[in-house]
């Protein structure tokens, strides 16, 4: 992965993963704290999406967060963790132009403190869910973070709570090289092809997405489908009708741990935000899918209508 500076805090100068990612950028700029770079004032996240910055750092608080009523995957507590902020691809739609200043990458190296957040939590509650990959792919910065490698052993341990790993990545190789874990779920963000070509930049295509499901599967791992968000956008209902025939004659729908589905959404503060920064192609597309609310149900309704010729009703799951 290219970056176009690396800074690392100046207290995680001898961290391991730190030390790995120093041997392929060896000039490094140390600072005391992210918030140096990343919480800078007139950053434009749009320019900084084209080179990118990698930075180092140690999460202090915070660690845990719940997930909203209603976003669930069955279980009773879910919280999700984020063990790095933003992501390499660059989806026209993701809430992370508006949420952010800076389209820098931040990795919080500090899994230790993740893991005995999420210790507490277990000890103090049953029935949880875990999720990782909301404020950044789970899997695309593998190679530099080694998330994926340092948390399967951890939850190797709680068996008896669930971990689901979100991404749009097809770099298996941690997963290919680890025994699959029962309670270990990976998820895929899936749109049809034309529509992920549209939308989803610098993103693995859907059907390479799809191949990589199928290998996961074929390998034992159990595997989740994110229809999260629908983009009902020109002569759509083909499109996704077509992605969902290929995606379950793919794939053993018996196995496939859930589905959820989810219109686009997005709070008017942070679309204001991506207003100001976002090229004149984003604008016209988002604001046809967020102005319809009747277009939406109807996306939704026809969705949730096909789905449930494939899966039961208990594996779907409305956000």
């Amino acid at each position: 992965m290219k970056v176009h500076t690396v800074y690392i805090e100046n207290d995680l100068r001898n961290h391991s993963i730190v030390q790995k990612a120093m041997q392929k950028n060896p000039s490094p700029i140390f600072i005391d704290r992210y918030t140096q770079i990343f919480n800078r004032n007139n950053q434009n996240f749009r320019l900084q999406k084209r080179a990118p910055c990698l930075i180092f750092a140690k999460k202090r608080n915070h660690f845990l967060h719940p997930i909203p009523k209603g976003y669930g995957i069955g279980r009773s507590n879910n919280y999700y963790f984020s063990h790095v902020l933003n992501c390499p691809f660059d989806c026209t739609y993701c809430f992370l132009q508006g949420l952010y200043r800076s389209a820098h990458f931040v990795v919080f190296v500090n899994y230790e403190d993740f893991q005995q957040a999420i210790e507490k939590q277990i000890a103090f509650e049953e029935n949880i869910t875990f999720f990782s990959g909301y404020d950044g792919d789970s899997l695309a910065l593998e190679s530099v973070t080694g998330f994926v490698e340092a948390f399967l052993p951890f939850f190797a341990k709680h068996p008896n709570v669930e971990f689901e790993i979100r991404t749009k990545s097809i770099r298996l190789l941690p997963l290919l090289n680890a025994q699959p874990l029962p309670n270990v779920v990976i998820a895929y963000s899936l749109n049809p092809e034309k529509i992920t070509k549209q939308m989803e930049d610098k993103t693995p295509p859907f059907s390479k997405r799809l191949e990589a499901l199928k290998k996961l599967q074929q390998l034992g791992w159990t595997v989740a489908l994110r229809f999260d968000p629908i983009l009902p956008l020109g002569n759509w209902q083909p499109l996704y009708l077509e992605c969902f025939l290929k995606t379950f004659g793919t794939l053993d729908r018996q196995k496939i741990h859930s589905v959820t589905l989810g219109n686009f959404r997005l709070p008017k503060t942070l679309f204001k935000r991506m207003e100001k920064i976002c090229d004149n192609s984003f604008l016209p597309r988002c604001q046809t899918i967020n102005a319809s609310g009747i277009n939406k149900q109807k996306a939704l309704d026809f969705c949730q209508s096909v789905l449930l010729q494939h899966i039961p009703p208990s594996r779907l799951f409305i956000c």
